[in-house]
């Protein structure tokens, strides 16, 4: 009959089996209490691989060992078969409980192949109770393996029926919790591959992409580590432990999952024009023809017609550069409202105008190579992005990540984009992944529309966002901190 202390360590060991994320030191404590209330000298604790036992952890008393966690075990592994020689694998097989007295009586079975282990290891073994770890749909876990058993005066004994009681009232809460830990593990991992998958697809869509999002997760990561080491010295009241770091992470490589949606003559627009530049040229020299053959007919003069034709190739050439121009000031502007005014009318009637209305408003691009309308539908990426991530089931250790993501564009003061949140609408991770964002978007040298800067000219234009409000200036301080410690 069991004791009520021993009762209680059961009870006590179960809720523990429930809370423990390490498979290791719950295959230790598991082991160590079957000793413990067996009142036994030794143990092994088996786990199946691929149709073998392979040690885990093993503890004997009296020869003070104990391997598993401390050391590994470097013991070939057990089949698990019907060789009655060997009581482990056969337990395996089988999926039942075995108890023998003496190993030395040689009863049928012959249980011989504890010899070669304990010639290993310099020990000789008595009693044994060996169960096996099943699951409730008899999946097979490992074996739990009790050695020599003592009585209430140490002398060597059987094992009692209460000690196969606790033997297998661990063995399958073990099993039960090592395989909700293995399911858990699995989860993380397919949820990992697919948030990776779905990175790999964004940076492959465009070459101008293709470590963006890499790139931003790293610096996301090296602000939370900095945050952690501050924390530990008392710098910071901010901690991301292993679950707000996993959202981190999943959020900052899925902020950019909208650009999936994105056309790519948007993604890829690397000058203000693109492809319509040739359109132009054509035109242009369309342009000229017409004017030649008017003045051939004696339409026009020649000092009109020499006007005109050099008036195009200047126009040309002042295109041609504006295409490219990191910026375009108001007197360019006029220019080309004064070049799209302009028209020619054919005999038919037909006017070919100089530069199409969109043409126009490409060369009419302050900054960047995007027009309004592509701006938008480029911004609008985030929310994109909100309507994918919404469609996944995030369960709920991982319910912040849609949000984290939303608010990567978003700006403490209101000005970011899509919902001009401020600052006490925005997560602290939301907030790394902006300051993230913002300093990859400057020092990347993949970027169509823009080139590479130094880190210290980045750093010291966000330091600017952050004093006008826009930024969190702590994190862009981390940010500084990890990327020149890291060099």
């Amino acid at each position: 009959m069991l004791k009520q202390d021993e009762l209680k360590e059961v009870v006590d060991i179960a809720i523990e089996l429930s809370t423990t994320k390490d498979e290791s030191r719950l295959l230790q404590k598991i082991l160590l209490t079957a000793i413990r209330i067996a009142d036994c000298d030794a143990g092994t604790l088996y786990l199946e691989n691929n149709g073998n036992l392979e040690f885990k952890i093993m503890e004997t008393l009296s020869l003070n060992i104990r391997h598993g966690m401390e050391s590994s075990i470097d013991l070939p592994p057990i089949p698990v078969s019907d060789d009655v020689t060997n009581a482990c694998g056969y337990s395996a097989y089988t999926r039942e409980l075995i108890n023998i007295h003496n190993v030395d009586s040689r009863e049928t079975p012959e249980w011989s192949g504890h010899e070669k282990y304990d010639k290993l290891i310099g020990y000789d073994t008595k009693s044994m109770l060996v169960v096996p770890m099943i699951t409730f749909d008899d999946e097979l876990v490992g074996v739990l393996q009790l050695i020599n058993a003592f009585d209430a005066n140490g002398n060597p004994t059987d094992f009692s029926n209460d000690d196969e009681y606790i033997a297998r009232t661990l063995g399958a809460l073990a099993a039960v919790s090592i395989i909700n830990m293995r399911y858990t593990r699995e989860m993380k991992l397919q949820m990992k591959s697919f948030v990776d998958a779905f990175a790999k697809a964004i940076d492959e869509r465009t070459p101008y992409n293709g470590s963006h999002t890499k790139k931003v997760t790293k610096y996301c990561k090296m602000i939370a580590k900095h945050m952690n080491r501050l924390y530990e010295t008392g710098e910071c009241d901010d901690y991301f432990d292993e679950n707000r770091m996993d959202q981190l992470i999943m959020a900052a490589s899925l902020h950019d999952i909208g650009k999936m949606v994105v056309p790519l003559t948007i993604m890829n627009k690397a000058t203000r024009l693109e492809e319509h530049l040739n359109d132009i040229e054509k035109r242009f020299e369309l342009l000229k023809a017409y004017y030649e053959i008017d003045y051939l007919k004696g339409i026009i003069l020649e000092p009109e017609y020499k006007e005109k034709t050099r008036y195009l190739d200047r126009q040309l050439e002042f295109i041609k550069q504006i295409n490219t121009m990191d910026y375009v000031d108001d007197a360019s502007i006029e220019i080309i409202k004064d070049i799209s005014k302009k028209g020619y009318t054919t005999r038919s009637g037909e006017l070919i105008m100089y530069l199409t209305e969109y043409e126009t408003e490409c060369l009419e691009i302050r900054k960047g190579t995007l027009t309004n309308r592509e701006r938008c539908q480029m911004e609008n990426h985030v929310v994109l992005t909100g309507m994918i991530l919404d469609k996944v089931h995030f369960n709920s250790k991982y319910n912040n990540v849609e949000k984290i993501a939303m608010g990567h564009h978003e700006y403490l003061d209101g000005s970011g984009y899509p919902y001009g949140l401020k600052a006490e609408q925005l997560m602290l991770e939301s907030r790394i992944l902006a300051v993230a964002d913002i300093y990859d978007a400057l020092t990347s040298t993949d970027r169509p529309y823009k080139k590479p800067i130094s880190q210290e000219k980045a750093f010291k234009i966000i330091e600017d966002m952050a004093e006008k409000g826009k930024l969190e200036i702590r994190l862009v301080r981390y940010l500084k901190e990890a990327v020149y410690e890291a060099e």
